[in-house]
């Protein structure tokens, strides 16, 4: 028996191939199938079975195309509702897997059709579980999506009886394979970690320790702003969507700088996707920056506007990989990208907008350029209250785009998260909104904090 897990960072999300005897299966795949493709292929094995935990939200799931591909069976627990033919499973059944056996539990409450798959060696002794969304490490997936057109305290109460019923009654030794680590907005408080046992979850998370009044209570308040895109995403995992191939074929597409142009007049929204350059990141004028080298696909499904054409700048040679993240939720407009970058750009007098970033040391004398500044803190509310510099206003990045209107455009903003990613999409946001002045802070609050004294009011702990 052999589990492989692949991890996508970017999507804090967390897919599987499991194989026993010549005979596997993929679990929760992404869009680009081809790496279980080429696991199958190595291990010379044949894809049996994928196994779908629920109608995803955050993500454009590969089940449909990896299925034409090998023939395999797509396998969904009770209460899915697929507009394509599955293999729908009844509680407790199970499916054999070479010399192993598969056992679907139906465990809703994330979604109404959620399932875990529980894996038994040859001998019947449960060795693992993949339970989606509905247990992470140290949290459950959020009940607040209205699947089934219940609300957010009935699927939390459904939440709390299914673990209770089909997941704590798992002997300790057995290992948790969840669908997303820290950083989805699954969950509120997922931890760092891509695996457990039911051991460990049995002894800190709140689903097997609170009285059942009080999980609903707690689960259900400070969930995150679930972005617009998880709908969209939960109806296309549950009618389907075209093959990655079609996507990728239409969207590699140089364009010039003309072309650029034409198409901003008419909507395109540009998107740079490049490593961030300090001091100074030159975008092209109401472009807005996320860099490839975080949590990229998370943040492009939260802040962009889903059908509106698509246009990237890009480091040369990642264009297929941004295609492919955007992709990998849905987001199926790109048009192109720029022939020569923004050299090419500006050097058919192209209008540039610049990010500028400065060190926090910088900052200690509340100066910037000898101007005055107020420092804008793009965390979220959570993380503001852990610690902030006294005085900032906090404004989440997934809220900037609504709440832009309660900054003075007049002002001069020093713009930190955590360590960077975020600021530096925020300032763009903000430079393509016509402020003037922003600045973005290199290492965000991590760095911020060990410049400045909490001793002297500078910043609350």
């Amino acid at each position: 028996m052999k589990i492989h897990q692949f991890y996508t960072g970017c999507l804090a999300q967390a897919s599987y191939y499991i194989d026993s005897d010549g005979v596997s299966a993929v679990i929760d795949p992404l869009r680009d199938i081809e790496p279980y493709l080429e696991m199958a292929r190595e291990n010379k094995t044949t894809i049996r079975y994928v196994f779908v935990t629920h109608f995803h939200a955050d993500f454009v799931s590969g089940h449909l195309e990896l299925a034409d591909r090998t023939g395999a069976e797509i396998v969904f627990g009770p209460g899915a509702t697929p507009n394509y033919p599955v293999h729908l499973a009844v509680h407790n059944e199970t499916l054999p897997l070479g010399s192993c056996s598969v056992r679907i539990l139906h465990t809703p409450g994330h979604t109404i059709e959620s399932a875990s798959f529980l894996l038994s060696d040859k001998e019947g002794i449960p060795q693992a579980v993949f339970t989606g969304d509905t247990l992470f490490v140290g949290d459950v997936g959020r009940p607040d999506l209205h699947s089934g057109n219940l609300d957010a305290e009935e699927l939390a109460s459904r939440l709390y009886d299914s673990v209770n019923a089909s997941l704590a009654t798992l002997p300790d030794h057995v290992t948790v394979y969840p669908g997303h680590g820290a950083g989805s907005a699954c969950g509120k408080n997922l931890g760092s970690a891509n695996q457990t046992t039911i051991g460990a979850e049995r002894s800190y998370n709140p689903v097997f320790l609170q009285k059942k009044e009080d999980f609903i209570a707690s689960i259900v308040k400070g969930q995150p702003i679930a972005p617009a895109y998880f709908f969209r995403d939960a109806t296309i995992n549950k009618e389907g969507c075209e093959h990655l191939d079609a996507v990728l074929e239409r969207s590699q597409k140089l364009l010039t700088p003309d072309v650029f142009r034409r198409e901003i007049a008419l909507g395109a929204t540009v998107l740079d996707t490049r490593n961030a350059i300090y001091p100074k990141h030159g975008l092209i004028v109401g472009a807005i920056h996320i860099g490839l080298d975080g949590q990229f696909a998370i943040w492009a499904g939260a802040l962009l506007a889903f059908g509106r054409p698509l246009m990237l700048v890009s480091d040369p040679g990642t264009e297929k990989e941004v295609i492919t993240r955007l992709a990998r939720i849905g987001m199926d407009s790109c048009i192109g990208y720029l022939d020569g970058g923004i050299t090419a750009w500006e050097a058919t007098g192209g209008e540039v907008s610049d990010i500028l970033s400065v060190q926090a040391k910088e900052l200690s004398d509340n100066l910037i350029d000898g101007q005055s500044f107020q420092f804008l803190d793009v965390r979220k509310k959570a993380e503001f209250e852990l610690g902030h510099i006294d005085g900032a206003i906090n404004i989440p990045l997934d809220e900037l785009q609504a709440k832009v209107g309660l900054l003075d455009k007049d002002r001069c903003y020093a713009v930190y998260c955590a360590g960077g990613y975020r600021s530096l999409v925020a300032t763009s946001i903000l430079l393509r909104e016509d402020f003037k002045h922003v600045y973005n802070v290199i290492g965000g609050f991590e760095v911020i904090r060990s410049v400045f004294s909490p001793s002297a009011g500078q910043y609350v702990q």
